[in-house]
C-alpha cells in the first residue's frame, strides 16, 4: 500500500514533486537568516545544575563583574619611567572605551607602607605608584610582597603584571516579563558588543606592541574567540567535506550528471536544515559545528547506495525504461536505508540522555538532519532521474572492485586469522576502556599558538592561575552574647546596637577564616588564595607587626574609605549574611592534575582536618561546574552506549526476525566502536565533550553498513542458494557502495583536522578510523560468521 501510494505520488509527478521542493528549499532558505551561533559559558554546562545556581547569588551577594585580563612583560623593567607611562597610558586608553567600568593596574594600588604617617591617615590619603613624591623602588617592593598581591597583579618574579578590565553591567530591565524572544534577542545584542569590546580592546594593545608582550584573556574574551573557532569550523568543514564528496563521487561514477544528483540532495538536505533551525531558533555550539558536515556525509552515503542499486539494475535490465527501474531501485532500497535511519537516529537521539545541553540539541540536530535527509533522498534523488535520458544516466563498466574482491577472498579462505585479530582486537580494546578517564584542562582546548592558549599559560604560570574556585565559610547565626567584647565597645562609646557591622569581627570567624586560607593556600594545584585573611595579613604588618584585635578591627572597618572598603574587603567577607568567602584559582595547567580528586580532597580536610560541619562551608565556582560536567559526561557514555546496542539489536531482530542474524550483524560494529575507546584509553587521551560522543555515532553510522549488506546477502542467497558464491556477488555489488561511502565518511572526517578547537581535531580523528575500522570488519568478520553459522539455513 506504501508501496502504490510512493509510486503513484511521487514517482509518477516528478515535475510537481520537484516544484514543491523548490518551494520548500525557499521557504526554509529564507529562514536561513536567522540560523544563530552560541558560545556562552552556558553551553558547556549541565542543564539545571544546582551549582550554577548558587553560584549565581554568590556573584551577586559579593558583587562580582565580568572581567578581562591583561598580562603585561615590559622589555624595560616594571618601574622604569618608560615602562610606568606605557602602563599609564595603555590603562587611559583601555579605561576611555565606553563599555570599560575600571581598571585595576599596579599602579592604581593602595601603598600604606609607604610614609611613617599614623595608620589612619595613611588609609585615608592612600598614595600608589603613579603619584610623583612617592619612592618607586619601596613601593613596589611592598606590592611585590604584599599577600593580596603577589602573584594577582604581579608576578612572583616581578617582571608580568596584570592588567584587570572590568566591564560595565548592561542588565536586561523586568527580566521576568520579558518573552522568549526579547530575551534571545537581548543575548544576540551582548553578544555582537561583547565581539566589538574585543575588537576594540586589540585594536588598542596592538600599538603597545613594541613596548612588551601583551596578553588578553578572560571569560569574555575566550567565549568571543569560540564563536570565531566555530564559524571558520562551519565553513572549513562544510567545504572542505563538499570537496571530498565531489572527488569520491567523480572517482566512483566518472560521469557530470553522477555528482550533480547526488550533490543536489546534499544540498536541499542543508538548507532546509538550516533554515529549520533559524526557524525553532536552535543555537549551534563548539560541539554541534560539525552537523553540516556531518548531515553532507550521510545524505551522501545514501546517494551513493540508492545510485549504485540503480545502475547494477540498469545494467541487469538493458530493455526496462528508466520509470521502471527507478521504480524497483526505490522499492528495494527503501526498508535497508529506512533502517540505517532508524539505527543512525537510535544512536544520536541516546545523546539526549547526557544531561548537558549541548550535547542534547546535538542529538535533536541529527535526529531532525537525518529525517529530513532521507525525505529528501527518496524525493529529489528519483525526481531529478526521472528528468534524465537513458543514455544519460548510463556509466562506463567497472570491472570488480579490487579492494573488496580481497577483502571477499579473505573472509572465504582465511576465517582463522579475521578471528584471531578479532580476538586481539578485543582484549585490546578492554585493557584501553579500563585505562578511560575524563579529566581535561579547558586550556588544552586550545592550539598552543592560539592566543587563549598563550594568555592562559602565562596567568597560569605567572598570576595566580586560571580556573576559580570559591569556599564559602557560613558562621551560626547570631546569638547576642553580653559579652567583655560588648563592655569594649562600650568604652569607645559606641551604641552596640545600632553598629552591628563592628559587632560582627570575633576572634572566632577570624581564626577560622585564617585556618581555611592556609589550608588552601598549601595545596599544590592552587595559584592565588584571597580572602578577608589576606587583608588582616597587610593590615597586622601596617600595625608594627602587632596583631589586631577583633575591637581594632571592627573599628578600623567603620573607619576604612569606602573605595577600599568596596574594592578590598567587600568582596571578601558578607556581615548581612554572615558569612565570608575564600576566592582561589586553580593552575589548570598543572600536569597531573585531577579535578575530582581535588575537590573530593578539599571537601574531605575540611570537615576531617579543620573539623568544619557540612553546614559551615560549601564550595562553589567554574571549577565546580567544569568538574560536574565531566563526571556527567562519563556516566552518561556509559548510558548512552547501553541504550544504542539495545536499540539497534532491536531494529534487527525486527527487521530480520532471526536472533542469529541479528547478533552477527551488530557484532562487527560494537567491537569497531569499542576499538576506538580502547585506542584513546591507550593513548591516554582523557574523554572531553566530544570524545565522548564518537563510539555512540560510530555504531549508529556504521551499523548502516551491516544492514545494507545483510539485507543484499539475504536477496541474493534466495536465487543462488550458495554461501560462498553470494559471498562474492554482494562483495561486487553492495561490497563497493559500502567501500565508496565508508571513504567519503573516513575523508569527510578527517578535515575537522583542521580545526582549531583540540577536541574537534580528536572527534574528526578517532570518528574516522573507527568508520575505517568498521567497514574492515563488515567486509571481512561479518561475511566470515554469516559462512561459519548459515543463518539462512543450509
Amino acid at each position: 500500500m506504501l508501496s502504490n501510494f510512493y509510486q503513484n505520488i511521487v514517482l509518477r509527478n516528478p515535475k510537481s514533486i520537484f516544484f514543491l521542493l523548490i518551494v520548500t528549499l525557499l521557504s526554509f532558505g529564507y529562514f536561513t537568516k536567522d540560523f544563530r551561533l552560541d558560545a556562552s559559558s552556558e553551553t558547556l554546562l549541565i542543564e539545571g545544575d544546582p551549582d550554577l545556581k548558587y553560584l549565581k547569588e554568590i556573584n551577586k551577594r559579593y558583587g562580582s563583574k565580568d572581567f578581562l585580563v591583561l598580562t603585561y612583560t615590559p622589555n624595560e623593567g616594571m618601574i622604569t619611567e618608560s615602562s610606568i607611562n606605557n602602563l599609564l597610558s595603555l590603562k587611559y586608553k583601555i579605561q576611555s572605551l565606553n563599555w570599560v567600568h575600571n581598571v585595576i593596574t599596579l599602579l592604581d594600588i593602595p601603598l600604606l607602607n609607604n610614609s611613617e604617617a599614623p595608620l589612619q591617615e595613611r588609609l585615608e590619603s592612600f598614595k600608589t605608584l603613579k603619584d610623583d613624591d612617592v619612592d618607586k623602588e619601596r613601593g613596589f617592593n611592598e606590592i611585590l610582597n604584599s599577600p593580596v598581591f603577589r602573584n594577582f597583579v604581579i608576578s612572583e618574579d616581578g617582571n608580568t603584571s596584570g592588567i584587570i578590565v572590568y566591564i560595565k553591567k548592561n542588565e536586561l530591565e523586568d527580566i521576568e516579563n520579558k518573552t522568549k524572544k526579547e530575551i534571545e534577542n537581548y543575548k544576540d545584542t551582548l553578544k555582537k558588543e561583547n565581539h566589538d569590546n574585543i575588537l576594540q580592546i586589540r585594536e588598542v594593545i596592538k600599538n603597545y606592541d613594541d613596548s612588551g608582550k601583551i596578553y588578553l584573556g578572560g571569560i569574555p574574551m575566550i567565549a568571543d574567540d569560540m564563536m570565531s573557532f566555530i564559524k571558520s569550523d562551519i565553513i572549513v568543514f562544510g567545504l572542505g567535506v563538499l570537496l571530498f564528496i565531489i572527488a569520491t563521487l567523480w572517482f566512483v561514477f566518472r560521469k557530470l550528471i553522477w555528482i550533480i544528483v547526488p550533490i543536489s540532495s546534499c544540498f536541499f538536505s542543508v538548507i532546509i536544515m538550516t533554515g529549520l533551525l533559524g526557524l525553532l531558533g536552535w543555537k549551534v555550539t563548539v560541539i554541534s559545528s560539525n552537523f553540516i558536515a556531518l548531515m553532507l556525509i550521510l545524505t551522501m552515503a545514501m546517494n551513493i547506495h540508492i545510485s549504485t542499486r540503480f545502475l547494477q539494475l540498469r545494467k541487469d535490465f538493458p530493455d526496462s525504461n528508466n520509470f521502471e527501474i527507478i521504480s524497483i531501485t526505490t522499492r528495494k532500497m527503501f526498508w535497508p536505508i529506512i533502517y540505517t535511519v532508524l539505527t543512525t537516529v537510535c544512536a544520536f537521539l541516546s545523546l539526549i540522555f547526557s544531561g548537558i545541553k549541548p550535547i542534547i540539541d546535538f542529538g535533536w540536530m541529527m535526529t531532525f538532519g537525518l529525517i529530513t535527509s532521507f525525505v529528501i533522498t527518496f524525493t529529489l534523488l528519483p525526481t531529478l532521474l526521472a528528468f534524465m535520458s537513458n543514455n544519460n544516466i548510463n556509466t562506463k563498466e567497472e570491472g570488480d572492485s579490487k579492494i573488496t574482491s580481497f577483502f571477499g577472498r579473505i573472509s572465504i579462505n582465511n576465517k582463522n586469522i579475521i578471528f584471531t585479530l578479532t580476538g586481539l582486537v578485543i582484549i585490546l580494546s578492554v585493557i584501553g576502556i579500563s585505562r578511560l578517564e575524563v579529566e581535561n584542562s579547558f586550556i588544552n582546548y586550545f592550539n598552543k599558538n592560539t592566543e587563549i592558549y598563550k594568555g592562559m599559560r602565562l596567568i597560569d604560570e605567572k598570576l595566580g592561575g586560571t580556573t576559580p574556585l570559591e569556599v564559602i565559610l557560613k558562621f551560626p547565626k547570631k546569638e547576642k552574647l553580653k559579652s567583655s567584647a560588648d563592655d569594649e565597645f562600650e568604652d569607645w562609646g559606641e551604641d552596640v546596637d545600632q553598629d552591628d557591622e563592628k559587632y560582627w569581627f570575633t576572634k572566632d570567624k577570624v581564626d577560622k577564616i585564617e585556618a581555611v586560607h592556609n589550608y588552601l593556600d598549601k595545596l599544590p594545584p592552587v595559584g592565588k588564595v584571597l580572602s578577608f585573611s589576606s587583608i588582616i595579613k597587610v593590615a597586622t604588618k601596617l600595625n608594627n607587626d602587632k596583631p589586631l584585635g577583633s575591637l581594632e578591627m571592627g573599628v578600623l572597618y567603620s573607619k576604612i574609605p569606602e573605595s577600599i572598603k568596596r574594592d578590598i574587603i567587600d568582596p571578601y567577607i558578607s556581615i548581612e549574611d554572615n558569612e565570608a568567602r575564600i576566592s582561589l584559582r586553580i593552575k589548570d595547567s598543572q600536569d597531573g592534575l585531577r579535578r575530582n580528586d581535588l575537590i573530593k580532597k578539599i571537601n574531605y580536610d575540611l570537615k576531617n582536618k579543620l573539623k568544619l560541619s557540612e553546614e559551615e562551608f560549601k564550595l562553589a565556582g567554574v571549577l565546580i561546574l567544569f568538574n560536574n560536567l565531566l563526571q556527567s559526561l562519563f556516566k552518561s557514555q556509559i548510558l548512552t552506549l547501553g541504550l544504542v546496542m539495545i536499540g539497534i539489536f532491536v531494529m534487527f531482530m525486527i527487521l530480520f526476525r532471526n536472533i542469529k542474524l541479528s547478533l552477527i550483524g551488530v557484532v562487527p560494529n560494537f567491537i569497531a566502536a569499542f576499538f576506538i575507546l580502547g585506542i584513546i584509553g591507550l593513548l591516554g587521551i582523557p574523554l572531553d565533550m566530544m570524545t565522548i560522543t564518537i563510539a555512540a555515532i560510530t555504531i549508529g553510522i556504521a551499523v548502516d553498513n551491516s544492514i545494507h549488506y545483510i539485507y543484499r546477502f539475504k536477496e541474493e542467497f534466495l536465487k543462488h542458494k550458495d554461501y560462498e558464491k553470494t559471498l562474492r556477488i554482494c562483495h561486487s555489488t553492495v561490497g563497493v557502495a559500502i567501500l565508496n561511502t565508508s571513504i567519503t565518511i573516513v575523508f569527510g572526517f578527517s578535515i575537522l583536522i583542521f580545526s582549531k578547537f583540540i577536541p574537534t581535531i580528536y572527534f574528526g580523528v578517532f570518528t574516522g578510523i573507527a568508520m575505517l575500522l568498521a567497514m574492515i570488519s563488515v567486509l571481512t568478520l561479518l561475511p566470515s560468521l554469516i559462512l561459519i553459522n548459515k543463518p539462512f539455513g543450509k
